[in-house]
């Protein structure tokens, strides 16, 4: 039987709190994981209320089924959450959402069992798919592309700035055999890392910069967030947690840029509030977890909670 790798949903009071406002709204989960968020969500639903849930991975979507076989006002989509549109016009509730909750990065589950291929600190296959069902495991990628790929990524996704150090080492190790254990993958890189962080692995940013290029992690976001803009009822909310500063800073420069309204309209001519199309409005500040949280769950101390609501 396979093992169960245990997770501690993130801001969970804060998040479902500041997503439901309509018991008897139309609710997305868009990352589903173990289900922390969308069980809090269903316990604050009235008998019309309903719940649709997205997730990649398939394990989870097994869990899913299993957790809330007989829920009638829950349904769980496999599949990335940049298919939202399409998820929420199958269901007929296109404009007719109340609420979308978007849980970015990746799960303990996740991170916690090595044959998933996103550790460096347990060896496993080198694979760090969200979804094994479809695409390019990491080993695919990482002993075909080339130094220069693997330095961009790095450099991109990993904010790590000895990228081309460890781009050259990655193509110079598979030359003596292909690249397919996380264990072996982490040595290179840490290997070729020449100023080791205190209190932090030397292949983080590295392991990171990889997880998100192959999972289009990024892209995702910058597709789902733009489509929540389409399927939000007026007044229905968006309530966003992302876990590092390339996930958050896309988030709020989207937000940002739909509270301001339409930056180009003809200079010299009398500008109405209608006429700049605000469309989103923020709803308090950004939200971190509390000390309380981050002590009995350390992997919380990077969250950032940002909220906005549809105005038109």
């Amino acid at each position: 039987m396979p093992q169960e790798f245990s997770h501690t949903t993130v801001l969970l009071e804060e998040a479902v709190s500041a997503l439901v406002a309509d018991p008897d709204g139309f609710y997305v989960d868009g990352t589903f994981g173990r289900g922390g968020h969308s069980e809090r969500i269903l316990s604050l639903l009235s008998d019309s209320g309903r719940l649709m849930a997205i997730d990649k991975d398939p394990t989870a979507i097994r869990h899913a089924q299993a957790r809330f076989a007989d829920e009638p006002r829950f349904d769980i989509r496999h599949g990335s959450f940049s298919e939202l549109q399409r998820f929420v016009e199958d269901a007929g509730m296109s404009e007719r959402v109340s609420g979308i909750l978007l849980d970015l990065g990746v799960s303990s589950p996740q991170l916690d069992d090595p044959d998933r291929g996103f550790s460096f600190l347990n060896d496993g296959p080198l694979d760090m798919r969200m979804d094994t069902s479809r695409g390019e495991s990491a080993a695919d990628w990482i002993n075909r592309a080339g130094e220069e790929e693997i330095a961009d990524v790095l450099f991109t996704y990993g904010e790590e700035r000895f990228s081309r150090r460890m781009a050259k080492a990655i193509v110079s190790a598979r030359q003596e055999a292909p690249i397919t254990r996380t264990a072996r993958l982490a040595a290179i890189i840490s290997e070729a890392n020449p100023r080791w962080e205190k209190g932090k692995h030397p292949a983080t940013r590295a392991f990171q910069g990889i997880r998100i290029h192959i999972n289009r992690e990024l892209e995702d976001i910058e597709q789902v967030l733009e489509q929540a803009l389409s399927v939000l009822a007026v007044g229905g909310r968006l309530v966003v947690i992302s876990f590092h500063s390339l996930e958050d800073r896309l988030v709020k420069r989207f937000i940002r840029k739909h509270v301001k309204g339409d930056e180009h309209l003809p200079p010299g001519i009398p500008v109405t509030q209608a006429m700049l199309r605000q469309r989103l409005k923020t709803e308090g500040k950004a939200v971190k977890a509390s000390a309380a949280e981050v002590a009995a769950n350390p992997r919380s101390r990077s969250a950032v909670m940002r909220v906005a609501v549809k105005t038109a």
